[in-house]
């Protein structure tokens, strides 16, 4: 007569040990976390022309530096090369005032978090491969200078680029599409999952 107990209480037991597994597999930083998309080919050069008379130094390549406060400004108006319509003060302090010496393409790849993860984490899987520019976070947005669709999440997820500031540090800096511009902030790299599931992360 105990035998219809003894099932429900194996019943309630095997339950509970699924919902565990469930929660376990959206626990923060579990591995696989972090997984590779599409890659990206971006350049901010312009065509070049087949110079008319080869011996001209004209023809000779050039390297162009790319001066961030020439490019990252809050402006919103339909002529701007970018609509952002915030930019945060950290990365204004940190990131504005460098100078990147060559602002030539780049490939970057594409990676989409399946769970909440911390930087470290991030860092720990892209390897030594898991540093950008401040021309490849521009060069993505000149693809979606309004949020179109493209590379760059526009559906409120955060778009994170790992970039070291004028001073040589590396940090996080994150873009946003705010609805009427690119929300554009900076933090320092911590290892707290604070980047929730379907942020995506660029890489060279």
């Amino acid at each position: 007569m105990r035998q219809p107990s003894f099932t429900l209480w194996l019943t309630v037991v095997l339950a509970t040990h699924g919902l565990s597994v469930a929660a376990d597999d959206t626990r923060p930083g579990q591995p696989g976390a972090v997984a590779a998309a599409d890659r990206v080919a971006c350049s901010l050069q312009p065509k070049s022309e087949e110079p008319s008379d080869p011996s001209s130094t004209s023809a000779i390549p050039r390297a162009e530096k790319f001066v961030a406060r020439e490019h990252f400004k809050e402006d919103i108006a339909s002529s701007a090369p970018v609509r952002i319509s915030w930019l945060g003060a950290t990365f204004a302090q940190r990131f504005t005032n460098k100078i990147e010496d060559d602002s030539g393409g780049a490939s970057l790849q594409t990676f989409i978090l399946s769970a909440a993860s911390s930087d470290k984490e991030i860092l720990a899987k892209l390897g030594q491969s898991h540093e950008s520019r401040l021309a490849d976070v521009w060069c993505a947005l000149r693809r979606q200078p309004s949020g179109s669709n493209g590379p760059l999440e526009v559906n409120a997820k955060p778009n994170v680029f790992y970039v070291r500031d004028s001073a040589g540090e590396l940090g996080a800096v994150d873009v946003l599409w705010g609805g009427v511009g690119w929300e554009i902030g900076a933090s320092p790299v911590g290892d707290k999952p604070r980047w929730p599931g379907g942020t995506r992360v660029f890489s060279r």
